[in-house]
């Protein structure tokens, strides 16, 4: 093990989205395949302190933490590649740092003296990356964003500084850029990655290695010149092609050497190889078998609004030799036209996943309804659970319009409310209930067949909760919460026992599924719609 941390640093060029995200954790998992303790930072340049504020359809999935925090979703890329816990300390945003500074400033810290971006602000952000680097090999920093913009240079420059502190042998420099080729030349053109490379030079900052994205392998020609106009050996050019799923990613970076590379920069020997990671990635590119899900959500338009669902998808497609294959659905459509849910006639499952908002509720209700009584397979999630419950009440329990207070405040019955104690926060954000909580569960449901046990830990992302003035009713025509917490009164787990699969959960399952470890009711859900699928076509 090395004798202090390692840092390794991943920039972008160009434009955001190229992956590096992707490519920080690829870099993460291949030195923890060394056996290396590996963890990540995400820089996040925007002045929000979190992302618990930001509109999932602008900014991507809000993902959430065992401790609470709400972050970047490259975090979950990270714990989803490396299968770590990590906590808010590991996302710095410009918000956290100047906020961090101005508190002592006004406490007096700074004894007087005037307060600058050199040194206090980047003083502040090493004393950030140090903090949640200390006691582990390596640390991976991904810094967001792409250089040359103005809200970046103060993190640029803190790294420019922690690599003469802490020497050339212990930090390293990725830049990921952009190969694009144009149809009408051709050819792969290598000027963006150069001049993107020199906005880096002109912070201070000699990349090691440059990971050039692209269409389709690099070409020689353009490595040659890469090398030659960025001042990087070429064998430090990495071709980073578009792969086939992202769990590729590290084959193909391991195959280009990076890791090896990388490792003797930073004087680190090299340990064994992806042999179990690249056996899961050939799995789940050879499944035997194929289902087709439906997703019905209000931020179908950006499949970024929920990645962790996604993932969590495909791993519990792993588990069952599958392959899945989404159905984007607009519940505003059912609103209009009721018989348009015959569209789910033509799926194996239905998934209602988390939001906010009235927007498309009733077309949420109407789904859930047809998925009970159609009996296909259904998983609601937070609020795909609190419709299945409204769905329930007013359907099978006679309670006509009842609602979360959410939508309709004045509902006859506030099936889903915010709990009294919960009344007295104002302040945007602290209402929520967040991070990991306990679930007991009921002995001999089907929350127990899944998961194995009587007490698990989810996290949670919401602000309302099943009304427990209701439980009683609802509980007494049919729907079993069978997942509670073991000392207050909030529901985690809805569940029906007349039907194949239909369950809803208050947590988020998907923030805690790895590939190599996945949620177990999201692989319990892909085994059911196989089943279902197998018995539509007996039928």
């Amino acid at each position: 093990m090395p004798s202090k941390t390692k840092y390794i640093a991943t920039t972008g060029g160009v434009i955001s989205g190229l992956g590096k995200g992707l490519v920080s954790s690829s870099i993460g998992k291949i030195l923890q395949s060394y056996g290396y303790d590996v963890t990540m930072v995400k820089i996040d340049p925007y002045i929000n302190v979190d992302a618990g504020t930001m509109n999932p359809f602008e900014h991507g999935e809000v993902f959430v933490l065992e401790d609470g925090g709400e972050v970047d979703m490259d975090l979950g890329n990270y714990e989803r590649f490396l299968n770590i816990d990590l906590t808010k300390d590991h996302n710095i945003t410009t918000g956290k740092v100047y906020k961090a500074v101005i508190d002592k400033e006004r406490e007096g810290d700074y004894l007087g003296k005037t307060v600058q971006i050199i040194p206090h602000v980047t003083d502040e952000i090493k004393h950030e990356i140090r903090k949640v680097a200390r006691g582990h090999d390596i640390c991976v920093i991904e810094v967001g964003g792409t250089v040359g913009d103005i809200e970046s240079m103060p993190f640029l420059e803190a790294l420019r500084q922690m690599r003469m502190e802490e020497g050339p042998e212990n930090v390293v420099f990725v830049h990921v850029t952009l190969v694009p080729v144009l149809d009408v030349v051709g050819e792969q053109k290598t000027k963006p990655t150069q001049h993107s490379v020199q906005r880096l030079l002109e912070s201070g900052i000699q990349p090691d290695f440059v990971v050039a994205r692209s269409k389709k392998p690099l070409e020689e020609k353009a490595r040659r010149k890469i090398s030659n106009f960025c001042n990087v050996p070429e064998e430090n050019v990495i071709s980073d092609p578009d792969a086939r799923i992202s769990y590729e990613v590290p084959l193909i970076l391991e195959k280009e050497g990076l890791g090896k590379k990388i490792a003797k920069k930073l004087n680190l020997k090299v340990g064994t190889d992806l042999r179990k990671w690249r056996y899961m990635v050939n799995r789940m590119l050879n499944p035997k078998n194929n289902v087709r899900i439906a997703m019905a959500g209000k931020y179908t338009a950006l499949g970024d609004s929920y990645v962790s669902i996604l993932e969590a998808v495909k791993h519990g497609a792993l588990a069952n030799n599958a392959k899945v294959e989404i159905s984007w659905i607009e519940t505003e459509d059912f609103e209009k036209d009721k018989s348009k849910l015959e569209v789910l006639d033509t799926v194996d499952g239905l998934i209602v996943p988390g939001g906010f908002g009235p927007r498309g509720v009733e077309g949420k209700i109407l789904a859930v309804g047809y998925a009970r009584t159609h009996k296909i397979p259904y998983l609601g999630l937070c609020y795909g659970m609190q419709m299945a419950t409204i769905e329930f009440a007013r359907n099978v329990c006679g309670m006509k319009g009842a609602h979360t207070t959410e939508c309709a405040p004045r509902t006859k019955h506030p099936v889903l409310h915010i709990l009294p104690e919960k009344y007295q926060i104002k302040q945007m954000g602290g209402t929520l209930r967040l991070g990991s909580w306990p679930c007991k569960i009921k002995k001999g449901t089907l929350a127990e067949k899944i998961y194995k046990s009587n007490l698990i830990h989810e996290r949670h992302r919401h602000r309302y909760e099943v009304n427990p003035d209701y439980i009683e009713k609802i509980e007494s025509k049919g729907l079993v919460f069978s997942g509670k917490h073991p000392e207050r009164p909030l529901m985690e787990i809805a569940e029906l026992s007349n039907h194949p699969f239909f369950i809803g959960t208050q947590y988020h399952p998907e923030f805690k599924s790895r590939p190599e470890k996945p949620s177990p009711i999201y692989a319990e859900f892909i085994k059911a719609c196989i089943n279902y699928k197998k018995t539509k076509r007996k039928s």
